[in-house]
């Protein structure tokens, strides 16, 4: 495989994406928080002392996002179109998914853009979070979807996943 991040001489640049057509592009990613029980009980029933912690988090990823190209020093500025951060439950598991989905109409994938976004949902949540539990992790930081361009679609194939509860927009 190789890399085209890099010129003749070994040193790092950024892609030249202007001669590629735009197309819309769109990828999903996932994060996975491991929490106890009564922290997420607490999540849910907005009993945090720190606030709403989805609601936070929901804002910390949407903004990461528009931020990447200042975080990521080979990702292209990107004019993005939808930004949105969602949450599943697994209580009994102890797991806070959280789904991050990014859509622009560009010339480069925004992948990037919704791995920093699911991941600062994730460190928001255990900043909020970690007062009340301090074996908090994160992990599983993984692209579910990439959609738009040359290379097309990409899905994750994945194994039986345990159920989630669903918490929606409307439901925070």
């Amino acid at each position: 495989m190789s890399f085209n991040h890099f010129d003749d001489n070994g040193q790092a640049i950024m892609v030249n994406v202007a001669a590629k057509a735009p197309t819309l592009r769109r990828a999903v990613v996932s994060a996975k928080v491991f929490l106890s029980q009564d922290v997420i009980s607490d999540i849910l029933d907005k009993e945090v002392a720190k606030g709403d912690v989805l609601g936070v988090a929901r804002l910390a990823g949407i903004s990461a996002a528009k931020k990447t190209p200042d975080l990521i020093p080979l990702a292209h500025p990107l004019s993005l179109h939808y930004v949105s951060i969602g949450f599943a439950f697994d209580e009994m598991g102890g797991v806070l998914q959280i789904l991050s989905t990014v859509e622009a109409f560009e010339r480069t994938g925004v992948e990037m853009e919704a791995m920093v976004a699911a991941s600062t949902a994730a460190l928001t949540v255990y900043d909020m979070c970690k007062g009340a539990d301090k074996s908090i992790r994160i992990g599983e930081i993984e692209l579910l979807l990439k959609e738009g361009g040359k290379s097309g679609v990409y899905r994750k194939e994945t194994q039986h996943e345990r159920s989630f509860f669903v918490l929606n927009d409307k439901d925070s």
